[in-house]
């Protein structure tokens, strides 16, 4: 009875790790930002106006793991990625990362992240990247003095916000929406 249980177990076990592949299958990354932000193609009920200028704001205060890319952070690779894959012109896509509390330790210069967690900051190249594509990032100034990390701690490219609220506020007043994700 019990070699039966265990063998149904890893028929189970399987047939999830297969279901869990073909649906990874669905996803590619790019084509702007190669190696993050993977999307995949949907048949869309919302008609996508590819003549239109995206510029959206996103929030995150939860850092990643320590070591990995934070997922929130890709999040944006992902909105560039999919949208370009669509049809919308990159120059049309106008982001914006603020980013407060504990995240803000993912934008510390490598030297830095590598002292305190002991290993590589993950999204180096992934910040860098998003830069690359017309991404502006903020860092909380009141975060960031919570946390001890002042303006040269920080990756080249990041800008310090007096805090993360105001941020927000002058980025809806640049006509930004707040994207919920």
């Amino acid at each position: 009875m019990l070699s039966r249980i265990r063998f149904t177990m890893m028929i189970l076990a399987l047939i999830t790790a297969n279901i869990a592949t073909a649906s990874a299958d669905k996803f590619s990354a790019g084509p702007v930002i190669k190696n993050y932000g993977k999307h995949a193609k949907v048949q869309q009920d919302l008609k996508l106006d590819t003549n239109a200028t995206f510029n959206v704001a996103f929030d995150i205060g939860e850092q990643g793991g320590v070591g990995k890319v934070n997922g929130s952070i890709e999040t944006l690779a992902r909105f560039i990625n999919m949208h370009v894959a669509n049809g919308v012109a990159l120059e049309n896509i106008n982001l914006a990362l603020v980013v407060h509390g504990k995240a803000g330790f993912d934008l510390l210069k490598e030297p830095l992240y590598e002292e305190k967690f002991q290993q590589k900051n993950a999204n180096k190249a992934l910040l860098q990247d998003l830069m690359k594509n017309q991404v502006t990032i903020y860092l909380c100034g009141q975060s960031a003095a919570y946390h001890n990390i002042s303006n040269k701690m920080i990756m080249p490219g990041v800008k310090m916000a007096l805090s993360a609220m105001t941020a927000h506020a002058v980025l809806q007043n640049q006509g930004y929406t707040l994207n919920p994700f």
